[in-house]
């Protein structure tokens, strides 16, 4: 089996999944898969990021310092352990 088979046969084994794996549909599947790889093969490539960068670029200014109030990025399913102050109240209107 040549690269090119095994590519295909992963790209229509991926679109039979996200399609919630329905039987009887191997023909099309497997013709979407080709169009997919033929697209691939055709798209041009893009260089490694380390060859990407030179000599000649310019070095990074250093990062600017953040403000006393910034809040911290945390990453998705994790909680703030220091909760925001909250503004004051404004007085009931008379």
């Amino acid at each position: 089996m040549s690269n090119d088979d095994k590519r295909i046969r992963e790209f229509a084994y991926q679109i039979w999944e996200s399609e919630g794996k329905p039987e009887g549909q191997q023909a099309r599947h497997w013709e979407m898969a080709c169009k997919l790889a033929e697209a691939e093969a055709l798209a041009p490539k893009k260089p490694p990021k380390a060859a990407a960068k030179t000599a000649a670029t310019k070095p990074k200014a250093p990062a600017k310092a953040k403000p006393a109030g910034a809040a911290k990025v945390l990453p998705p399913g994790e909680k703030a352990t220091e909760k925001k102050p909250r503004a004051p109240r404004k007085p009931p209107v008379a």
